[in-house]
C-alpha cells in the first residue's frame, strides 16, 4: 500500500527533495512559456535555418536556477555531459546543445521586452483562479544584492565654492529661485519627491526606474554604515500565501520608499484580488504619498511610524490616541468604513474619576483618518489588531531569504542593468512557479486523503 505524505508538511524544501524529473515537470507546468517562445523564435522563413530548440533553452534557464548552476557556461557543460538533464529540459537526443553565445542572444532579446512580467502576471492569475492566493494583507520590503563585477571607486563630492556671507539681494534671490525650480523640474522622476509619482502612469514608472549597478548604503546591527555595489529587489508579498504579487528591480542607491508606489500601482492594476485590505511596511516607508496611494486604492496602511524631529503631540499619546485630562489614553474601539472614522472610548482609569461626571472628559472620541492619513490608520496605531497585522510583515523577509538561498538572487552574472533584470525576473518567476507547484501537489494530496 502506498504511503501518502501529509499535505500540510509539503513545502519548498520537500519540492527540492524530489527527483529532478518530477521537480522540473512540476515547475515547468506552472509556467506558460508561449509568450517567451514567440519572442525569441525566428520570424521569417528566409535566412539561416533554425537549429536550436528554443523552448528547451527557456526551460533550461529555469532549471539552471533550481539546480543552482552559477554560470551559463556551466549550464552548457551540464547539458553536454548529462543526457538525463538534457532530456528533462526538453531537448531531443538529436538536438544540438546551444552555445553560450546562443543563450546570450536569447537573453538580450528578452531584456528588450517586458515579456517575463507578462508571464508572471499570467501565473499569478492562474494561482488566484485555482484558489491558492486569497490574502488580505500585502507586505512590502526591499533587499540588496551585489553585482558580480568590479565596483568603480566611489566618487568624491566636488568642493563647492565658499558661500557669500550676508543675505541675497531681491534680484539674486528671485534668480536663485528660478534656477532651483528649473533644476527640480528637469530631474529624473526617481530623483524627485515621492509625491510626484502619484499622477504618473504605472508604465512610465516602470520605464524610468534606474537599473544600473550603483553604490548603496545600509546600517548594520551596530548602527554603522556598510557600503555595497549592486542592485535592490523590491517585493510585495502576500503574507499568507507568500506569493510575490509585484516586484521591482532597481539600482542599489534607490530609496526604498521611492519603489513603493510602483509596487502599489502594480497591485492595483495587475493583480485582481478583491480580498486585499492592508499593506504593511517598516518605518522606511513612512511617507505621506504612500499613505495617499494606499487610501486611493481603498486599502488601509499598517506602516511603522518614523519620528522625524517632530514635537510631542499635545493631548495625544505616542500612538496619536486622544488622552483625557489626567493623560490616560483613550481605547481604540472600532472603525467606521462608511465615514472613514476611528472611534475611541473612555479609558478604564476614568471609570471612577470625578472629572468624568463634570463633563471635562468626553465618553467617546471620533476622528476621521483623512485628517492625517499618516497618523490615523485603520486599525488605529498601537491597537492589538494593528500589531497583529504588522507582525505579518515578516513574510516578505522570509521570501527574500528564499530567493537568496534557493533561487540564486545573489548570483547576478551580468554587467548591465537590463540583463541583470532578466535574471531577477526569472528568479521571481521561478519562485512563484515553485510555490504554485507545491500548492498543486498539496491540493492533490489533500484530495487523496479526503477520498
Amino acid at each position: 500500500m502506498t504511503i501518502i505524505r501529509q499535505g500540510s508538511l509539503f513545502g519548498l524544501q520537500e519540492l527540492y527533495n524530489l527527483e529532478p524529473t518530477q521537480r522540473f515537470d512540476a515547475i515547468f507546468s506552472a509556467i506558460d512559456i508561449e509568450p517567451i517562445f514567440a519572442l525569441v523564435t525566428k520570424k521569417s522563413r528566409f535566412g539561416r535555418p533554425v537549429e536550436l530548440n528554443y523552448a528547451a533553452m527557456i526551460y533550461s534557464l529555469v532549471a539552471r536556477l533550481t539546480e543552482r548552476i552559477p554560470f551559463v557556461k556551466d549550464l552548457v557543460k551540464r547539458l553536454k555531459n548529462d543526457m538525463i538533464f538534457r532530456l528533462d529540459c526538453g531537448f531531443l537526443v538529436s538536438d544540438t546543445v546551444p552555445s553560450e553565445s546562443a543563450y546570450s542572444r536569447m537573453i538580450t532579446l528578452i531584456s528588450e521586452s517586458n515579456v517575463l512580467e507578462k508571464v508572471q502576471e499570467t501565473l499569478l492569475h492562474q494561482a488566484i483562479t485555482e484558489g491558492f492566493i486569497s490574502d488580505d494583507t500585502v507586505a512590502i520590503d526591499a533587499t540588496h544584492f551585489e553585482a558580480k563585477d568590479q565596483a568603480p571607486p566611489k566618487e568624491e563630492k566636488p568642493t563647492s565654492e565658499p558661500k557669500k556671507r550676508g543675505r541675497k539681494s531681491k534680484e539674486e534671490r528671485e534668480q536663485w529661485l528660478i534656477e532651483k525650480t528649473e533644476l527640480e523640474t528637469n530631474l529624473p522622476l526617481f530623483e524627485k519627491k515621492i509625491e510626484d509619482q502619484l499622477d504618473v502612469p504605472l508604465s512610465d514608472l516602470r520605464t524610468e526606474i534606474p537599473q544600473d549597478p550603483q553604490w548603496g548604503v545600509k546600517k548594520n546591527s551596530e548602527g554603522k554604515n556598510v557600503f555595497w555595489y549592486g542592485y535592490k529587489a523590491h517585493l510585495a508579498v502576500g503574507t499568507t500565501s507568500q506569493y510575490i504579487l509585484q516586484s521591482v528591480f532597481s539600482s542599489g542607491n534607490l530609496n526604498d520608499g521611492k519603489a513603493a508606489i510602483p509596487l502599489l500601482k502594480g497591485i492595483q492594476e495587475r493583480v485582481s484580488l478583491p480580498t486585499l485590505r492592508y499593506e504593511t511596511m517598516d518605518a522606511g516607508y513612512d511617507y505621506e504619498p504612500i499613505y495617499t496611494q494606499i487610501h486611493l486604492m481603498g486599502h488601509q496602511s499598517v506602516i511603522a511610524y518614523n519620528k522625524r524631529n517632530e514635537p510631542e503631540p499635545i493631548g495625544f499619546d505616542k500612538y496619536f490616541a486622544p488622552t483625557c485630562v489626567r493623560e490616560h489614553s483613550y481605547r481604540y474601539d472600532s472603525f467606521d468604513s462608511k465615514y472613514e472614522t476611528l472611534k475611541y472610548t473612555r479609558p478604564k482609569e476614568c471609570k471612577d474619576c470625578p472629572l468624568a461626571n463634570d463633563g471635562l472628559c468626553q465618553k467617546v472620541y471620533k476622528v476621521k483618518i483623512t485628517t492625517d492619513l499618516r497618523k490615523y490608520t485603520a486599525p488605529a496605531r498601537g491597537s492589538k489588531v494593528w500589531k497583529e497585522i504588522f507582525k505579518r510583515r515578516t513574510a516578505v523577509e522570509r521570501v527574500n531569504a528564499y530567493l537568496k538561498q534557493y533561487f540564486q538572487l545573489n548570483h547576478v552574472r551580468y554587467r548591465t542593468g537590463k540583463r541583470a533584470k532578466v535574471h531577477f525576473d526569472l528568479v521571481t518567476l521561478v519562485y512563484n512557479a515553485s510555490k504554485l507547484a507545491v500548492d498543486r501537489i498539496n491540493a492533490t494530496i489533500s484530495h487523496q486523503l479526503a477520498a
